[in-house]
């Protein structure tokens, strides 16, 4: 498992995200103080406070450097 933060404060940031992780099998996992919603999720997503960075938990044990490559625009 992987546990990155990242930035989602613009609404086109949060649809850009979720299609860009859903190309995944894994589960990714937004973690927002004691909220754990799931990050394919828009509906999910839009119910975190948007306005501070999220951790994001992924679970997978395969294609590390792809799944990093394309975060890359959301990191902190």
């Amino acid at each position: 498992m992987i546990n990155v933060q990242i930035s989602l404060n613009s609404i086109d940031k949060v649809k850009s995200f979720v299609n860009a992780i859903t190309q995944f099998d894994f589960d990714f996992d937004l973690i927002s103080g004691r909220y754990v919603i799931d990050a394919k999720s828009i509906m999910g997503i839009f119910s975190l406070d948007l306005s501070k960075p999220i951790d994001l938990a992924i679970h997978a044990e395969a294609n590390k450097d792809e799944v990093m490559e394309v975060l890359k625009p959301y990191l902190i």
